[in-house]
């Protein structure tokens, strides 16, 4: 019972976390809706993710936690590339002919790996996430304990990546207009503001 407790708790502390929009979702979502290396996408991220969960879950989320001087810097940085990539989006819907999906799936398989990588590893959010908070809140099981809530936890960025890009790949056909790319972008873009804000509003 207690493995299993652990790794609930790793599920649903890791999926409450992953659940919120941010720019990697963004970006899974849009190769969801256009069909273009979903399957790499997803798993590419998936496997970030676990990865930076496993780092967070052996003790360097304590250490970064225990440094109270890391936290300003760290949320500063999140909310400067939140509003970076709004921006980006914002861009991006005022460009019509760029949002069709006909034109937008041509990216390499590279490229696209690139991207998601990118996307996943210098957002300063994926780590306050993952090496923090969920480093953090490990620290109160044992080492078997552990284990299992790095289990459940990873199993939940599986979960969720591959239901939201599978699941808006079936949108497709309904989103392929340029109308709809530019109130998704838009939506995106009033989105990451939103949490830029969130994180900012605190400081002042």
């Amino acid at each position: 019972m207690p493995l299993l407790s652990a790794s609930l708790q790793g599920f649903a502390l890791s999926l409450g976390l992953i659940v919120a929009l941010g720019p990697q979702n963004a970006f899974v979502i849009r190769q969801g809706l256009m069909r273009a290396h979903v399957f790499v996408v997803c798993l590419v991220c998936t496997l970030a993710d676990i990865a930076l969960i496993a780092l967070g879950t052996l003790g360097v989320g304590a250490a970064l936690d225990a440094h109270e001087q890391v936290h300003l810097p760290m949320t500063l940085g999140a909310a400067s590339f939140l509003v970076a990539y709004g921006a980006l989006r914002l861009r991006s819907s005022m460009n019509a002919e760029g949002m069709d999906l006909g034109t937008m799936h041509t990216t390499s398989r590279g490229r696209t790996v690139s991207a998601a990588l990118a996307f996943t590893f210098l957002n300063p959010l994926v780590y306050l996430d993952t090496l923090v908070l969920i480093g953090g809140y490990a620290l109160r099981f044992d080492v078997t304990e552990r284990l299992a809530f790095t289990v459940g936890a990873s199993f939940a960025s599986v979960l969720f990546f591959f239901s939201l890009g599978y699941g808006s790949s079936r949108l497709a056909s309904h989103l392929s207009s340029a109308r709809a790319w530019m109130w998704i972008d838009r939506s995106i873009a009033a989105l990451m503001l939103l949490f830029a804000a969130n994180l900012l509003l605190p400081l002042l």
